[in-house]
């Protein structure tokens, strides 16, 4: 059962759709939003065919955003509408400003508690903070948007929390996955049977041993990747394998540091371009590490799927008082594309840090190590040792530099 066409739609169908969605877009909102006209100065927007033509945009990351918002507040000049014609007006923490458009589901929630097992009637207890960021309305909106009933709740306030769980004996809950088991604990304390039986988690890690004894507890809880920026990602169903990329969304995984999409299978950080007329964020670094799994769900949903959260994608690190960033790894491996992964480790000896860029090459080439030292030199304008090593040996995890410093 899908929560409508789209869900089940030709893979083939939905991207030729997405990219002529993406040009008609872009066509309207340039003249609008400066900032969004300056990220594609040079590009032509009807070459906007394929991922490959979305890659030559550049990637639009938070220390940009902030950057953007800071020069020309309050939205940086990538919104298409005056802040007195939004919904909402809120922040998360940088500050960054967030609006919120007018129309329903505007965050695109409705479809991952559709796939959570929320229906129409149901009544839900949200546990996000409703206190200027987004987080409360991501899910207030979609719950609305099915037509359930819903309790503002917020987080904390365990006794209160209580009261109303006792009061409106909502089915269903949204929230991070540790508020739910306090909850449910708290709960038994008191005695008496829990009305939930459903739940959407989000904004906490949700490990195996915590799912094995919510489910224990009666709860069917279900994961959503979400972010501030851009609302619902990605969202579990009920094969259990992977979260399913939220339609309007076209999601790329890209090397950190870089604007470059990894291979097929690789871990990279969650690039994400959103098709929203009113904040129609384009190649959106979120900062996340993860990775495309092959195939579609066995649920039937066809949409990209991901593995879910795997880390963080920023590891700027700074070394004998000198920041290191993605970014110079990545001009390294520019310079040598004889080489496959790299991994900068930064290790302690003799109280002192210590560098060593850890590169996969094929063959040991003659001078090849004392190439990339020197390369590895003038990008960082620090000196470090390079260790050739085989292809595939190092790690597929995104991780660009490795601080193992203790």
């Amino acid at each position: 059962m899908f929560y409508d066409k789209l869900e089940n739609m030709e893979a083939e169908k939905r991207e030729k759709a997405l990219f002529k969605d993406l040009r008609g877009l872009m066509d309207f909102a340039k003249g609008k939003a400066p900032a969004l006209r300056a990220q594609l100065k040079g590009i032509e927007v009807k070459a906007l065919k394929d991922r490959a033509a979305l890659a030559s945009v550049p990637v639009l990351r938070k220390p940009e955003l902030m950057a953007l918002q800071q020069a020309k507040g309050p939205f940086g000049g990538l919104v298409t509408a005056k802040p007195g014609q939004m919904a909402r007006l809120l922040m998360s923490p940088g500050p960054i400003a967030e609006p919120e458009g007018i129309y329903m589901d505007w965050w695109g929630a409705a479809r991952a508690l559709f796939a959570a097992g929320f229906t129409k009637g149901d009544v839900v207890l949200n546990t996000f903070s409703y206190h200027f960021t987004p987080g409360g309305f991501i899910m207030d909106s979609g719950a609305q948007a099915l037509g359930c009933g819903v309790i503002p709740a917020g987080p904390g306030n365990t006794e209160q929390q209580l009261q109303a769980i006792n009061l409106y004996s909502p089915s269903g809950y949204c929230g991070t996955p540790d508020f739910l088991k306090i909850l449910l604990d708290k709960l038994t304390e008191v005695g008496g049977p829990s009305p939930l039986i459903k739940a959407l988690v989000s904004g906490a890690a949700f490990p195996p041993s915590l799912q094995a004894e919510i489910k224990a507890r009666g709860v069917a809880a279900f994961q959503a990747y979400a972010t501030a920026d851009l609302g619902v990602i990605a969202y579990e169903s009920a094969a259990r394998e992977g979260l399913i990329v939220n339609e309007g969304l076209i999601v790329e995984i890209v090397r950190p540091g870089s604007h470059d999409p990894v291979l097929e299978g690789e871990v990279g950080e969650v690039v994400v371009t959103r098709l929203n007329e009113d904040y129609p964020l384009l190649r959106f670094g979120t900062g996340d590490l993860s990775k495309v799994l092959p195939g579609a769900s066995p649920c039937g949903r066809t949409n990209q799927r991901l593995a879910g959260w795997m880390g963080r994608a920023d590891q700027r690190t700074k070394v004998k008082g000198m920041f290191v960033d993605p970014a110079q790894i990545n001009a390294v491996a520019r310079a040598h594309p004889e080489l496959g992964r790299l991994r900068l480790v930064v290790t302690r000896a003799n109280e002192q840090d210590v560098m060593t860029l850890k590169a996969e090459a094929q063959e040991a080439q003659t001078g090849l190590a004392e190439a990339v030292e020197a390369t590895l030199a003038a990008q960082l304008k620090l000196k470090g040792a390079v260790e050739l090593v085989k292809p595939g040996s190092l790690p597929n995890d995104g991780k660009v530099i490795a601080d193992e410093r203790m």
